[in-house]
C-alpha cells in the first residue's frame, strides 16, 4: 500500500472522530469530561467496551499469538465471563452506592489517606504501561505503512499517534469517547470479518468449509488439562483470565468510569451482560483469522520468519490480502488501538486530577485549566514509555501486558479483596510498603517456582499470588494496629 493512500485512510478515519468529538464536546466542563454527566444509553457503552477490552493487542496479538498458543487463550476468555460477573455483581453496586467519580475513593474511606494514594498510584503505573503498550502497536504500524517510506524516525509516528487522541479527547473526556468508541468497535470488527472473507475467497472455501478448516486445524486446541507444569493449563489460564478482568476492568478507572457513566446501576449492570457476552463471540472470531493468516502464509510462502505481532501488519500492508483488507487494516488498527488508548488517557487524567489533585473534594476557578495541562503532561509521558518499550520489546505484545498486569494489578485486587471480605482495619501508613513488596515477592516467587515446586511455572495466574500476598501483608498488619491502639 503506497504511504500517500494511508495517510488519505487515517486521515478520513480522524476526520471522521474530530466531526463525533465536535458534536459531543461541546460541554467541556468537568463534570463532562470525568462521568459524561451520567447520560450515557447502556448499549452505545456495551458496544464500545468491546473496542476497548479487545484493543489493539488483541487485533495483532491474538491472531499473531496463535502459532505458539493455539486457542488456549479461549480458557482465559472463559475466565474472564467469571470475573465479569464478580465486577457487575460486587464491584459496580459498590461503585455506584459510594457515587464515586474515582473508584480509588472507596479505599480512603475503608483504611484511609495512604491506602486510597496507593491504589490510584498503582492505577496510574498500570494504565500508562497498558496504554503504552498498546499505542506501540498502532505507532508501528503506522511507521511501516507511512513514515518508514519517507525516512522518517519510529519517533515520529509515535508523536503523530498521541497527537491525533488529544485532539478529539481534551475537550469533553469520556462524553466523547463514549461514542468515538462506537465507530471504532464497528470498524475493527468490519476488517476482521472482511479479512476472513477475503482468505476464504482465496481458498475458493464455502462458509461450512471454512469452519471446517479452522476447526480441524494444528491451531485450534482450546483446553489443555495434561501438564500442570505448562502455562496453557486450563485451571491457570482460566482463574488467570478471571482475577485479570477483576483487575484490570473492575478496579480499572478506565474501564469503570464508562460503567460509571451509565444513569444508573442497573444499566451499568445490562451493559456488563451482553459487552461480556459479545466479547467471547468476538474473541473466537479474533483467533479464528490467526489461524487462516498462518494458514494463508504457509500457502503463498516467502514470509518465513514473520510471525507474532508481524504477521497481520505484514500481510495487510504488502498487498497480500487485497487492496479493501489492507484499507480496513488500518482503519481497524487506529480504531481497535485507539479505542483503548484514548479512554486510557482520558482516565489517567481524571484519576490524577481527582485522586492526587482533589478537585472533586476542593472545586478551584482554574480546574478547568489544570486538567487540560495534566492531560497533556499525560500525553508526553506515554510519548516517553512507547519509546522504552520500542527499545526493550522481545515478544508478542499480548503476552508482555498480561505479564506486567500481574505484578501491577495484584497490589489492587489484594486491597480490594481484603476490604470486601474482611471486616478488619489495617495500618494504613504500612500500605504503600506492602504494596511495593508484594510485587517483589511475587516476582521471586515467579522466578523460583520451578525450582521450588518441581518444574511448575507460573503463568498469567501470577495476578492471584501477588494479591494474595498483599492481603496477607494487610491482614498482618491489622494485628498490629490491634496492639497498637
Amino acid at each position: 500500500m503506497s504511504p500517500s493512500l494511508a495517510i488519505l485512510i487515517i486521515g478520513g478515519y480522524f476526520l471522521a472522530l474530530i466531526i463525533i468529538s465536535f458534536l459531543t464536546g461541546k460541554d467541556d466542563s468537568n463534570q463532562a469530561f470525568f462521568l459524561g454527566k451520567k447520560e450515557s444509553p447502556w448499549f452505545v457503552v456495551a458496544f464500545g467496551m468491546i473496542g476497548a477490552s479487545l484493543s489493539g493487542v488483541t487485533f495483532i496479538s491474538v491472531p499473531g499469538w496463535v502459532a505458539t498458543s493455539q486457542f488456549s487463550y479461549m480458557q482465559m476468555v472463559l475466565g474472564y465471563l467469571a470475573g465479569y460477573l464478580v465486577v457487575g455483581g460486587v464491584l459496580m453496586p459498590l461503585y455506584y452506592r459510594l457515587n464515586l467519580t474515582s473508584i480509588y475513593g472507596y479505599l480512603e474511606g475503608r483504611f484511609g489517606v495512604a491506602s486510597y494514594k496507593t491504589g490510584a498510584f498503582y492505577f496510574l503505573l498500570s494504565r500508562v504501561i497498558g496504554a503504552s503498550f498498546r499505542l506501540y502497536l498502532v505507532a508501528m504500524a503506522m511507521h511501516i505503512a507511512v513514515f518508514e517510506s519517507f525516512g522518517l524516525p519510529f519517533w515520529v509516528a509515535v508523536l503523530v499517534a498521541i497527537a491525533l487522541i488529544w485532539v478529539y479527547t481534551f475537550r469533553s473526556g469520556i462524553k466523547t469517547i463514549i461514542w468515538t468508541d462506537t465507530l471504532q468497535t464497528a470498524s475493527m470488527l468490519l476488517a476482521v470479518v472482511v479479512t476472513i472473507w477475503v482468505i476464504k475467497d482465496s481458498f475458493d472455501w464455502t462458509v461450512g468449509e471454512l469452519v471446517t478448516n479452522v476447526r480441524g486445524s494444528e491451531y485450534a486446541q482450546w483446553f489443555y488439562w495434561d501438564d500442570w507444569n505448562d502455562n496453557k493449563h486450563f485451571v491457570k489460564q482460566f482463574f488467570g483470565g478471571m482475577f485479570i478482568t477483576i483487575g484490570m476492568t473492575g478496579l480499572d478507572q478506565d474501564m469503570m468510569q464508562k460503567n460509571l457513566s451509565c444513569k444508573n446501576i442497573k444499566e451499568a449492570q445490562k451493559n456488563m451482560f451482553w459487552f461480556s457476552i459479545v466479547l467471547v463471540a468476538a474473541n473466537v472470531l479474533f483467533l479464528s483469522l490467526g489461524a487462516l493468516l498462518y494458514m494463508y502464509a504457509n500457502s503463498i510462502g516467502g514470509l518465513e520468519g514473520i510471525t507474532g505481532d508481524k504477521l497481520y501488519p505484514t500481510l495487510a500492508l504488502d498487498g497480500s490480502l487485497g487492496p479493501v483488507a489492507g484499507a480496513l487494516f488500518i482503519v481497524g488498527l487506529v480504531a481497535a488501538a485507539y479505542s483503548s488508548a484514548d479512554s486510557a488517557l482520558t482516565a489517567l487524567t481524571t484519576s490524577f486530577c481527582v485522586d492526587f489533585l482533589n478537585m472533586n473534594k476542593s472545586p478551584r476557578d482554574n480546574d478547568k485549566k489544570v486538567r487540560k495541562l495534566v492531560h497533556v503532561g499525560f500525553s508526553g509521558l506515554l510519548f516517553i514509555v512507547i519509546l522504552i518499550f520500542e527499545r526493550i520489546n522481545n515478544d508478542s505484545v499480548i503476552a508482555e501486558l498480561f505479564r506486567v498486569a500481574g505484578y501491577t494489578y495484584g497490589p489492587l485486587l489484594g486491597l480490594y479483596a481484603y476490604g470486601l471480605f474482611t471486616k478488619r482495619g489495617v495500618m494504613d501508613k504500612w500500605v504503600p510498603f506492602i504494596c511495593f513488596i508484594s510485587p517483589l515477592l511475587s516476582f521471586g516467587l515467579n522466578e523460583f517456582a520451578p525450582i521450588w515446586f518441581d518444574g511448575y511455572k507460573i503463568g498469567f495466574e501470577l495476578l492471584l499470588y501477588n494479591g494474595f500476598i498483599t492481603f496477607c501483608g494487610l491482614f498482618a498488619s491489622s494485628f498490629y494496629r490491634s496492639t497498637s491502639s
